[in-house]
């Protein structure tokens, strides 16, 4: 094998580093260019300089709001886009290690299963540090699981780098850059949220055939230490994330302290992980609903190469497939994002719209054996795929509201994990039971229909309208309870927190 690959590694690598000194110089030293930059780009916001230095701040709906949505859209194409495109080295594992379908979809499915799991520690984590370096520390580890995964002689030593390490990269990356992003947008957040996730479809247009030509040229572990090296430049993405107040437990220990100084390690740990949540009704709702999409979401993504190589077409007819798929999938995003922005329909009401429609497109799937009508029905799925994504991060807020948002995107990541686990592994045992993956689709559109019909049940799903603000007796009432807590104790303290949805109501869409 040439072992000039490692050339692509360091150049990689160089230029990671030398993109993350630029921008993080900026922050540190004064009249550089990057500043300068800066500054034009905040000049027609001079009040927000003075802002910033409050521990509560509204979202300035643009701004540097807007490289925060570009270092989401980095982040999501080296984290999902990256995820979506490894079913080209499926294929090389299962030859290699010659090991069964259901085996080697452990890989994927432990990465996946990781970013979701450990989510609720980089939301603790942000909450405690901040978001910056949170982020920049899962860039390292990224990188670091595909560096040491080229080196593995067994599956089982690419379960713990491409799982294990990769995972929970990803997991400190995904949750607190998307986060980011909400704290900056209110009204425009899903514009935003649909901008900063064409990158995930602009990936899987790209890596699936960039992919095919890594392992042609340099064999799978060559491919993976260029993945490595790129995934370092996930680094840079975290210095770009400039926070707009002090850290959520933080601000909450600092409130607190004024009536009682007395504050408990397991308050504040209940604080970090908001673990109120899992008593909230629509919380836990949507948690079942989401772990139902996880199952049957990323299937396609694990199998969809090798469903298109086993009915006879080429490798690059079938990383094809996927090209073409992250096309349609950018362009869904987009409108997605366009459509709920003018408020002629509820988040929710258009997020079981799209999911239905991806789970029958993923039912049809084997039936396009030829590759025009595969083509077709793909580029469905992607579109669908793609409109739904960013909705159903944008939901979230309107369920739980905006102060518990990073601790409910780390709780809902946590038991989203189970789908996302199992989803895969379920569908190459399918295909090493059956010799074929049609049923694989078959499941994985019908875990994403149950998922829409769970998502039906949520409070108010069902009204035209978002539901009015609760009366005064009964927000009185809830403050009274431990879930609104904190929000007594903020109120004392005569600072402005943002309003908490109850555990039956959800706040208007025009947050």
């Amino acid at each position: 094998m040439d072992w000039s690959h490692v050339d692509y590694l360091w150049i990689a690598v160089f230029f990671s580093a030398v993109w993350t000194l630029i921008l993080t110089a900026p922050i540190h030293c004064k009249g550089s260019i990057g500043e300068q930059v800066i500054a034009i780009m905040e000049k027609p916001q001079k009040t927000q300089e003075k802002q910033q230095s409050s521990p509560q701040m509204t979202a300035p709906d643009g701004g540097w709001g807007w490289v925060v949505v570009g270092s989401l859209f980095v982040s999501s194409a080296l984290v999902f886009g990256l995820i979506r495109s490894l079913g080209v080295f499926f294929v090389e594992f299962v030859q290699y290690f010659g090991e069964s379908a259901q085996a080697v979809s452990w890989i994927t499915s432990i990465g996946l299963a990781m970013q979701q799991l450990m989510s609720p520690i980089s939301a603790a984590a942000s909450n405690v540090y901040g978001a910056r370096p949170v982020v920049m520390i899962g860039g390292f580890l990224s990188g670091l699981g595909f560096i040491l995964a080229s080196q593995a002689t067994s599956l089982l030593h690419l379960y713990l780098t491409m799982g294990l390490i990769s995972g929970l990269g990803w997991a400190l990356i995904f949750t607190p850059t998307v986060a980011s992003v909400m704290q900056y947008f209110t009204l425009r957040r899903s514009l935003a949220m649909g901008l900063g996730f064409t990158g995930v479809g602009l990936a899987s247009f790209a890596f699936s055939p960039l992919f095919q030509y890594l392992v042609e040229a340099y064999a799978w572990r060559g491919a993976l230490l260029v993945l490595g090296g790129l995934s370092f430049n996930m680094i840079a993405c975290g210095a770009l994330i400039r926070p707009l107040g002090k850290p959520e437990v933080v601000v909450k220990t600092e409130n607190s302290t004024k009536l009682n100084r007395c504050s408990s390690l397991l308050s504040r740990i209940y604080e970090g992980f908001e673990l109120s949540l899992l008593s909230h009704r629509g919380f836990f709702t949507y948690s079942m609903a989401i772990t139902l999409f996880n199952a049957g979401y990323f299937i396609p993504y694990v199998h969809l190469v090798a469903h298109s190589r086993h009915i006879g077409f080429t490798e690059y007819q079938a990383a094809f497939v996927i090209s073409v798929t992250g096309v349609a999938d950018i362009v869904g995003r987009v409108a997605s994002g366009w459509v709920s922005n003018l408020c002629k329909m509820r988040m929710q009401h258009m997020l079981v719209v799209w999911t239905g429609l991806l789970g029958l497109s993923l039912m049809l799937i084997p039936v396009a054996v030829v590759y025009s009508g595969l083509l077709v029905v793909c580029v469905v799925y992607g579109f669908c795929a793609g409109a739904m994504t960013p909705l159903a991060f944008a939901v979230v807020p309107e369920i739980v509201g905006m102060e518990r948002m990073l601790g409910a995107l780390g709780l809902l990541q946590l038991i989203e994990s189970v789908g996302g686990l199992l989803g895969a592994p379920l569908s190459g045992w399918l295909k090493d039971y059956t010799g074929t993956y049609t049923f694989s689709f078959i499941a994985a559109g019908s875990f994403l229909v149950l998922g829409m019909l769970v998502t039906m049940t949520l409070p108010y799903f069902w009204s035209c309208m978002a539901p009015p603000p609760p009366s005064p007796s009964k927000k009185k009432s809830q403050d009274e309870s431990i879930e609104d807590g904190v929000l007594k104790q903020t109120l004392s303290s005569n600072s402005v927190p943002e309003i908490l949805c109850p555990s039956d109501d959800i706040p208007s869409d025009k947050e």
